[in-house]
């Protein structure tokens, strides 16, 4: 028995220390732009059921299962991504930009294994980067922003750069005003279905799900969709999350107390003559 509750102990513990990663991890971006708090689901594993019940007259009246159901632990089930908004804060700065709807994301083109692909993100604090004799509108990781036709591209002899609020770009040049690309922004109608990965962006993940990613990814073609010269902030709730830190540090201490308990029983009964 002993080994039993030793195991089951190990087990949890396993996978407490991944929630600790989580929490860890949300606290850590607390000042990160447009980052999205990440909450911890467990599951159960396998319980095996045993049948010790001899008299049937114990059964009369009892409100749960009958026999003994012993479980081998606790997992992490699933880690899943908070998207409500966070606050918004004021910066007149004009590349910064901050969406106004939860399920809505920027497209941004990266470069996995020397091959473009769509990823997804919320930071909209923007740059431009230099690219032969034009320049790009990049992420602040340098990504290239998605426009209709690709990355939005405009020359490097522009005197300012404004964003409208229906994602339209201008810049201007001498003087005059020109349209130089739309940034794409998608409403994500399944949004667990974004996975997060490096540089504060998402991936979207479709494969075996029975969908497609221009359903579940729809193109926004609106207006006041975003807001310029401000910053979506990170919705970490610190307050929550030192009570879910508390919360796992003491169920971590109460299964390691289990194993020491464990160990100090099986070795009395090694010692008995």
């Amino acid at each position: 028995m002993s080994l039993r509750v030793m195991g089951q102990a190990a087990v949890t513990m396993n996978q407490l220390q991944q929630q600790l990663d989580v929490i860890g991890h949300n606290i850590a971006n607390a000042s990160t732009t447009g980052y999205k708090q990440r909450t911890s689901e467990f599951s159960d594993l396998l319980f095996q059921q045993i049948h010790n019940m001899t008299q049937p007259g114990n059964e009369v009246g009892r409100s749960t299962n009958d026999g003994i159901r012993i479980g081998t632990g606790a997992k992490l089930g699933a880690v899943n991504n908070d998207f409500s908004i966070g606050s918004l804060q004021n910066t007149d700065r004009p590349l910064d930009i901050a969406l106004t709807q939860p399920t809505h994301f920027m497209q941004v083109i990266t470069n996995v294994n020397g091959r473009e692909e769509i990823h997804y993100t919320r930071d909209g604090s923007l740059y431009v980067s230099s690219e032969g004799n034009d320049l790009v509108l990049v992420s602040k990781d340098g990504h290239p922003i998605n426009g209709e036709n690709g990355p939005i591209r405009f020359s490097n002899n522009i005197d300012s750069i404004r964003i409208g609020t229906d994602g339209r770009v201008y810049v201007t040049e001498n003087g005059a005003e020109q349209y130089a690309g739309t940034i794409q922004v998608r409403h994500i109608t399944k949004p667990r279905l974004l996975e997060a990965t490096e540089d504060n962006i998402f991936q979207l993940r479709v494969q075996n799900t029975g969908f497609n990613e221009a359903e579940i990814a729809q193109l926004v073609d609106e207006n006041n969709i975003m807001e310029s010269g401000k910053l979506e902030m990170a919705n970490v709730d610190i307050g929550l999350q030192m009570v879910e830190l508390m919360n796992a540090q003491r169920a971590y201490q109460v299964n390691a107390r289990s194993i020491t308990m464990a160990d100090q029983m099986q070795g009395l009964v090694n010692q008995l003559r």
